[in-house]
């Protein structure tokens, strides 16, 4: 990623162009691309009085990679005009109406290949230079001038996601390399569930020892589940390297007491419940069915075991607790090394960072908007309990993987160039426990390390979801610094309408020193505990633009892409940085059926935001145009499932009797077809290799694509098409998580088949390849056809077996643990394409025996 001359074993020389990271086979093809900036910043004396230092490094790619994957664009460009020209001057086909179909498509797949690709031709690859923001912000006592953060986590069910990931995550934040003093953790349980909120506290308790350990050993990754399962580690870092293999003894000893108590949780709950109800049966009609608080004397106020009117999923009152306060300025040193407490810590500061816990109140007959409410809850009691200028979101099953990740985001939004403008920084979804050939392609290395790079070079990537900083102003609306007048450079209160953000008062005056990100000190919380619940009823938003024009938007099933669109359409950039060691790390569902319903979701919901008021089409010109075009082809692709399910079925022609065309001459057509199709593998391999990705990545990501048009995105195409009669639609369905140890079981899942409607449409497509194949093969036994037929035949059905191998993941997820063994899906196909052929060849010989009977009859 860097010149020869600008680099000294392995790492970049000077420590403004350092961005640590060490050049690697993986960047090679990466260059500088901010060189001047970067002089220019000396020049100027970056640095010295006051001056912020550039926090970021750019890179390119090289001259001659980006310039033939320009070349091979336009080649192909060149192609499909030359494709369309020749088809337009020979119509002719053995039924016309097919032939418009199959133009209108390829027009169709021309345009949105054309608009996914020029996004791409200005891939920007930025890098953190953290060492260069604690030069700057880091003071010499171990204070620090780096800004307050809010960190917000959510999880609804601690079934669908298991409660040792959610721990985890929040361990992992609490263990994070940030100033302890400056960020708070609000975590969303939306279920209301006493598992959370017992659970949170045994976490904190846990934390007590875990956060020291990680500082005093600098333990990378700082989520214990993760760390102690690790097969590899790296070398040592910390302070106390004799003690090291003792303190892993006994805090892995502890980890496995707390893994315990939390999985007793439920159980120990339930016995605890029923033993009071016992002692309460002079309240029988008041206490039979309620969940009892530890203390033994106090009702659950949240969801009950046994649902009760007001204590049930969306029906019971707001929760808010503070699991440990905010932390004094000054460190506060552990204790040292007793017979109760045998790990020493009395060098080590044992601060812990403030976390609350949040629970919105639930009503019936208020839709409560799934996880962009509960963050939007989140964003307001936050803003009154610590008002950090900058929030990074998690799902439950995410956790910090790179205790440096924090501290990288703020490199982005800190920098002098363009920090200011920058609404959010996002990172690459990366995932534990999936097969080793990602055989459902859940890590999506096309997406996030080709596509979001290409974004980064025009107004920057999408959010999605999950692992992204925020600015938080950039969440209350406001215009970014480059938009405003010059007599508004801050956002102020005055300058949104009235009641834009609901009738708390405290909330609204918060809001210019959330603007200030400088302040790094949290202001102690005024408000009072009647106010702060308000902001946390389902009423507060009524007459609001809370959902709309405030926080992340609503009644869009992918409120992240759509959150993400509304600030660009603002004027906000963002940034991706991909980090190594990754940042952040979850689960994904490696079970066929729970992946397709996950893409279900993605692709209605991209569908809902094309024909909503945030369609891209709509957006004013502070969009980017690049931007633009990005985001109408992020909400327009699963309409291609129609024109490419057409195509699925054009191999039924085969099944009939003599030959029949789509288009003549069929030899040219098939030239052309070939050529198109090499030139877009051409590109394909040139891109894998900028992004730094692998053949299979990309062979799994055609793959998938194409299992997706076949039944996921018509199933999003009638969710559209219901909801435009103003009926419900489809229900999406979230993704669960399964709890699993070791990698036998881990594997477990991916073996499992949940037979649903979503999987038949593609099994009908893999039906009529087989059979298409069998046909033709049975023609040209019982045809006797010349070899020139023959030929004919087989460049025709090139496609089928194309289609076949794109389809052969979803093949094995339906084979279930007869996959172990692929060979047989081999045997099954060439059993069913002889015996295809055997049919065909019998009945055509029994053809002319069955016509002169008829004609004596």
């Amino acid at each position: 990623m860097a010149s020869p001359a600008a680099v000294r074993g392995g790492r970049l020389a000077d420590p403004l162009l350092a961005a640590d990271v060490v050049v690697g086979a993986k960047d090679r093809y990466w260059v500088p691309a901010d060189e001047r900036e970067i002089l220019a910043s000396q020049k100027s004396g970056a640095g010295e009085d006051g001056r912020v230092p550039l926090l970021y490094r750019t890179f390119m790619v090289n001259g001659f990679l980006i310039n033939l994957y320009r070349l091979l664009t336009l080649v192909r460009v060149i192609v499909v005009i030359l494709f369309f020209t020749w088809r337009m001057r020979h119509r002719d086909s053995d039924a016309m109406w097919l032939w418009w179909i199959s133009v209108v498509g390829d027009l169709w797949f021309g345009l949105t290949w054309l608009l996914n690709q020029i996004t791409k031709l200005k891939p920007r690859k930025c890098v953190p230079s953290i060492s260069v923001l604690r030069d700057q912000l880091d003071q010499p006592d171990g204070g620090s001038d780096l800004p307050l953060l809010d960190v917000f986590i959510n999880t609804v069910d601690p079934v669908d996601e298991p409660m040792l990931y959610t721990m985890n995550s929040i361990l992992s934040i609490l263990a994070t390399d940030y100033p302890v003093d400056k960020y708070a953790t609000y975590f969303s349980d939306d279920g209301g569930s006493l598992v959370h909120y017992e659970g949170l506290q045994l976490a904190a308790e846990f934390a007590a020892s875990w956060v020291p350990f990680c500082r005093k050993h600098c333990v990378e990754p700082r989520a214990p589940e993760s760390y102690f399962w690790a097969k590899m580690r790296g070398e040592y870092a910390g302070s106390a390297p004799k003690e090291f293999l003792d303190d892993h003894r006994r805090m892995r000893a502890a980890y496995e007491e707390f893994k315990a108590r939390l999985d007793g949780l439920s159980a120990a709950i339930e016995q605890r419940s029923e033993a009071c109800n016992r002692a309460n049966r002079k309240d029988k009609e008041e206490c039979a069915n309620a969940t009892w608080m530890a203390d033994g004397c106090t009702q659950w106020q949240g969801t009950w075991i046994k649902p009760a009117k007001g204590h049930r999923k969306g029906h019971h009152p707001a929760i808010l607790q503070v699991m440990l306060d905010q932390p004094s300025k000054d460190p506060e040193l552990g204790m040292t090394a007793s017979s109760d407490h045998p790990l020493d810590f009395s060098a080590v500061d044992a601060r812990l960072p403030m976390l609350v816990y949040i629970a919105r109140e639930k009503r019936p007959g208020y839709d409560h908007q799934k996880k962009a409410g509960a963050m939007n809850v989140q964003l307001r009691v936050s803003a009154l309990l610590s008002n950090a200028p900058f929030i990074i979101n998690f799902d439950g099953d995410h956790y910090v993987n790179n205790s440096q990740a924090f501290r990288a985001a703020m490199c982005f939004m800190l920098d002098p160039r363009d920090g200011a403008d920058t609404a959010f920084v996002q990172f690459p979804q990366r995932f534990d426990d999936v097969d080793p050939t990602d055989r459902y392609c859940n890590h999506n290395r096309m997406f996030f390390d080709a596509t979001l790079l290409g974004l980064n070079g025009i107004q920057g990537p999408s959010f999605v979801g999950t692992g992204c900083m925020f600015r938080r102003v950039a969440l209350y609306s406001a215009d970014p610094p480059r938009w405003r007048p010059d007599d508004a450079k801050e956002a102020k209160a005055s300058h949104y309408r009235p009641n834009m953000f609901g009738k708390s008062t405290s909330f609204i005056n918060s809001m210019p020193a959330a603007a200030n990100q400088e302040r790094s000190v949290p202001s102690p919380p005024t408000v009072g505990e009647v106010e702060l619940a308000d902001t946390m009823t389902c009423a507060y938003e009524d007459g609001t633009e809370w959902g709309n024009d405030v926080g992340w938007v609503y009644n869009i099933a992918t409120e992240d892409v759509v959150t993400g669109f509304r600030l660009h359409r603002t004027g906000w950039r963002s940034t991706y940085c991909a980090m190594e060691p990754d940042a952040f790390r979850g689960t994904a569902p490696i079970n066929l059926t729970e992946r397709l319903y996950q893409i279900l979701r993605w692709s209605g919901g991209s569908l809902e935001m094309f024909f909503s008021r945030f369609c891209p089409l709509l957006a004013g010109r502070r969009l980017h145009p690049m931007q633009r075009v990005a985001y109408i082809n992020m909400t327009t692709y699963p309409v291609s499932t129609f024109f490419i399910l057409m195509y699925y079925f054009y191999p039924v022609m085969w099944l009939f009797q003599g030959e029949f065309y789509i288009q003549r001459p069929f030899q040219t057509f098939t030239l052309f077809v070939v050529v198109i199709i090499a030139t877009v593998e051409l590109i394909g391999m040139v891109e894998i290799r900028w992004a730094g990705l692998t053949l299979l990545d990309w062979v799994r990501n055609e793959q998938f694509y194409i299992i997706g048009t076949t039944g996921v995105y018509p199933m999003a195409m009638l969710h559209i098409l219901l909801r435009s009669f103003g009926i419900k639609g489809v229900s999406f369905k979230l993704t669960a998580k399964k709890l699993t140890s070791g990698a036998r079981e881990r594997l477990a899942e991916l073996y499992d088949v949940q037979w649903v409607p979503l999987l038949v449409p593609t099994v009908v497509v893999m039906a009529v390849n087989v059979a298409a194949i069998g046909a033709a093969a049975g023609k040209a036994i019982a045809g006797r056809w010349s070899a020139a037929q023959v030929a004919g035949a087989a460049s025709g059905l090139v496609f089928n077996v194309w289609m076949l191998l794109l389809l052969y993941p979803f093949a094995l997820g339906i084979m279930g643990r007869w996959s172990k063994r692929p060979y047989i899906l081999f045997v099954v196909l060439v059993t069913a394409v002889a015996a295809t052929a055997s049919v065909y060849v019998a009945l055509a010989g029994s053809l002319p025996y069955l016509h002169s009977r008829i004609k004596l009859l």
